[in-house]
């Protein structure tokens, strides 16, 4: 079982998941020790672009892959303890992020760019040309 989001234009995602509960809750995935990170995704006319918060995974951590219509994130976290010092409290107990999209077929799935700042992934996934809005010219007669 895996956590699985259908992505699909003009009808934003669609969790797939047995764990919807869990999701809502912002609680970590069991599976496989990962916890699932929160993502946006946006649409506009030319395509979606999702934004994952990722903190504390660096760029050189980073798993993004794109196979047939599934879009997979994966990040490993980085987060260290300073020398000398054992943490007495750890929220964060899973060292890795994953999360897993459906794409629709309406994607270009291979057009995925990826950006990485202060610890938020954004993804921009354009519109297939055949998905995309286009002007018909009219020729008067």
């Amino acid at each position: 079982m895996n956590d699985t989001t259908q992505v699909t234009p003009n009808g934003g995602t669609k969790q797939t998941s047995t764990r919807q509960a869990a999701d809502k809750a912002g609680a970590a995935s069991t599976n496989a020790g990962t916890l699932m990170p929160p993502v946006d995704v946006i649409e506009d006319a030319s395509g979606i672009t999702l934004r994952a918060d990722l903190p504390g995974v660096a760029k050189e951590g980073l798993n993004i892959q794109v196979e047939a219509d599934t879009l997979v994130i994966e990040g490993a976290l980085a987060l260290s303890v300073p020398a000398g010092m054992d943490a007495t409290h750890v929220e964060v107990s899973f060292p890795r992020y994953r999360r897993v999209f459906t794409l629709s077929k309406e994607l270009d799935a291979d057009k995925v760019s990826a950006e990485l700042r202060n610890g938020v992934l954004t993804l921009r996934i354009p519109k297939a040309a055949h998905a995309q809005a286009r002007r018909i010219q009219v020729q008067a007669g």
